[in-house]
């Protein structure tokens, strides 16, 4: 066992960075690698960070699994915080089952953090929901225990639960106070901002406003028919119909809410659906024939009728229409909300977030580039994208100590 490599961990472990680094600064054997690692990926420096770890993982032995598990996890934080998605998941999956086979319940458990919040990116809530299941937030240290309650808030904000989210983000604030780490609690600290900030405008007979989460939240439960503009699906209380890969249908779903309980003339519902300027009789036909589909995915929850000008929404069970739409709506709207969190985000990272192809996204960032709403920085591979009033890389890392405080060498 080596003391002055678990003295380097327990001040890493407390957020003494500098005190971490003295310690193993002229050393190249692999524990020491790994903790210089994971101290630069805190201080910022992310490209040398990884290259330590990756260094570290090739230096531990074959019967030292445990610590390259530990190491593969470290790069998999990095990998997150650099929103470099396409980093092998499976490959976090395999570590953190290492070390759930050897004990290691609190780098397993980290572990399981990030790759719920990998999934959070991806929208994929279930899977993240599944992971944690498995952890007793309980039995965590401060640090970790922050890093589990911003999953658990991720996901209620995701799913529009405020009361639920507010009250993780508030025994994340707890945890984070508790373990003494201030970079933990400005973690959380941006994280509670979401409930504070515009979530999404409400566009209904002649009003217009922005709504907070909660609100949302509120809206829809108020039994209206919502047109949600920023997940392109019709809601009816309980019932939800998706249009996210029929756009045409929602084009005309939306132009027939703004106007409702009026009719939206045919010139209208072309130029909206088919950005045609006059609606000849193919375009006329070729309404007559979208409005049917947008029927037959409606019929549960609203009908389209026919009038001597146009259509008009007819909604079976609630008394009013509401649209819900993005706070801020452009071309490229969806792809400036990711880069709203603050991080770099890579190109091919954005395409697997978004689920787009990343030719399809890098042309729309070069575009958002050419009009001065994102830049990047870095070429090639190593390209990353930001907006521009936002620092590049975070200077806070959710890495609470990779390497434990006692047995590290094993």
């Amino acid at each position: 066992m080596d003391e002055v490599i678990i003295a380097a961990a327990r001040l890493l472990a407390t957020g003494d960075l500098l005190g971490a680094l003295k310690r193993v600064a002229l050393r190249d054997d692999a524990p020491a690698l790994a903790l210089r690692g994971i101290v630069m990926a805190q201080l910022g420096d992310l490209v040398r960070a990884k290259v330590l770890l990756k260094t570290a993982a090739r230096a531990f032995g074959p019967r030292e699994a445990v610590a390259r598990a530990r190491c593969l996890v470290a790069e998999a934080e990095i990998a997150l915080v650099s929103r470099d998605l396409a980093w092998p998941a499976k490959t976090l999956t395999a570590a953190r089952e290492v070390l759930e086979a050897h004990g290691d319940r609190l780098n397993a458990a980290h572990a399981r953090h990030l790759e719920a919040r990998r999934l959070l990116l991806i929208g994929h809530l279930d899977e993240a929901e599944r992971l944690l299941v498995g952890v007793d937030p309980i039995q965590l240290p401060a640090s970790l225990r922050t890093g589990y309650e911003l999953a658990i808030a991720g996901i209620a904000i995701r799913r529009l639960k405020t009361d639920v989210a507010r009250a993780a983000l508030h025994r994340a604030g707890n945890a984070a106070r508790e373990s003494g780490i201030s970079s933990l609690s400005a973690e959380v600290d941006r994280a509670s901002e979401v409930l504070r900030a515009p979530a999404a405008r409400l566009v209904g007979q002649g009003e217009e406003r922005f709504l907070m989460l909660q609100e949302v939240e509120t809206v829809l439960a108020s039994g209206a028919l919502v047109v949600d503009a920023c997940r392109y699906v019709v809601r009816d209380r309980d019932m939800i119909v998706s249009l996210t890969t029929r756009p045409v249908l929602f084009a005309l779903m939306r132009a027939l809410a703004e106007n409702w309980p009026r009719d939206v003339s045919r010139h209208i519902l072309v130029a909206r659906a088919f950005k045609g300027k006059d609606a000849d009789d193919s375009h006329r036909a070729r309404l007559r024939v979208e409005i049917g589909r947008l029927r037959g995915e409606l019929h549960h929850i609203a009908d389209i009728s026919a009038t001597k000008d146009g259509f008009v929404l007819a909604p079976r069970r609630a008394t009013n229409v509401i649209i819900l739409a993005p706070p801020v709506e452009e071309q490229n709207g969806e792809i400036l909300a990711f880069l709203a969190d603050g991080e770099a985000w890579s190109s091919s990272a954005l395409a697997i977030a978004i689920g787009s192809s990343p030719r399809t996204v890098q042309r729309a960032l070069d575009a958002l580039a050419e009009a001065g709403k994102v830049q990047s920085f870095g070429r090639g591979p190593a390209r990353r994208w930001t907006i521009p009033s936002l620092p590049g890389f975070p200077s806070t890392l959710l890495l609470p100590g990779p390497l434990p405080t006692s047995r590290i060498d094993q």
